[in-house]
């Protein structure tokens, strides 16, 4: 694949495109759209980016990251026939929040560090700039819950609240383990969905000490096991019989197998 310049100048070809599919001559569906119409194409386009970057491949990627843009050029327009803003107030305020928020690039302050003293002087620039709705208050709720653990952890990490190392962390897990062991003998479900939420969330922080996205990470592992699922079924089928038919011991046989064919 040929790069092209590569400084922008194709933007207003997308953006022209859009204002066609929803000119007078444009398509009836693009023009029936709304602003939360589109709310489940965005988290879509956003997933699908996820899974090209996952596959490691530079054409998937290039088509899914076109797919996003195209969400963002499609939202802006609507924003725009609502006088609300435009593509380039977009393009400009995403611009100017950067520069903003890198003085240690762009302004007088002296160069970073490394990466999460970065990280930590970003946070430190973001809360002056939003004090009202807190340190943790720009995490969406609505992400999925392991990503949000990461990223509240990420966040609080970024204002000292933080365990100085992994082994500090990874004792947390042994502690939340074994507090669910006890609400798990007690019995009571309340107490047990408490505990198991505190080890999961201590889980994702041991994966952020460690550099480990615990998203990535579990998406893989369900990754590994469908396709380990996937084998152990055409083999029990191959016999002429079903998983469900199967007792654990010709089970584990089959799963071994599947492990080994990876």
């Amino acid at each position: 694949m040929r790069l092209m310049s590569e400084d922008g100048a194709s933007l207003p070809k997308l953006v022209d495109v859009m204002r066609t599919l929803l000119g007078p001559e444009g398509c009836p569906w693009d023009k029936e759209q709304t602003l939360d119409t589109l709310r489940p194409y965005v988290v879509e386009e956003a997933h699908e980016v996820v899974e090209a970057i996952d596959r490691g491949e530079a054409e998937p990627l290039r088509e899914e990251l076109g797919d996003l843009l195209f969400q963002v050029v499609f939202l802006s327009e609507l924003a725009s026939a609502k006088r609300w803003f435009g593509i380039d107030d977009v393009v400009s305020g995403i611009a100017d929040k950067m520069v903003r928020r890198h003085p240690w690039v762009f302004g007088d302050e002296k160069p970073s560090g490394g990466g999460a003293e970065a990280l930590a002087r970003w946070e430190a620039q973001k809360s002056k700039e939003k004090k009202s709705r807190g340190a943790l208050g720009g995490v969406p709720v609505s992400l999925p819950a392991l990503l949000r653990a990461w990223r509240v952890g990420e966040k609080a990490a970024a204002h000292g609240f933080d365990w100085p190392d992994a082994a500090g962390v990874r004792a947390k897990v042994d502690e939340e383990l074994a507090e669910l062991d006890e609400a798990v003998a007690s019995g009571v479900s309340e107490r047990i969905e408490a505990e198991l939420g505190d080890l999961l969330f201590a889980l994702a922080s041991f994966g952020r000490k460690l550099g480990v996205d615990p998203e990535a990470a579990l998406r893989r592992a369900l990754d590994r096991f469908s396709g380990r699922f996937r084998r152990a079924e055409l083999a029990a089928e191959a016999a002429g019989t079903e998983l469900r038919a199967l007792d654990a011991e010709k089970l584990d046989v089959l799963w071994q197998e599947a492990k080994r064919a990876e």
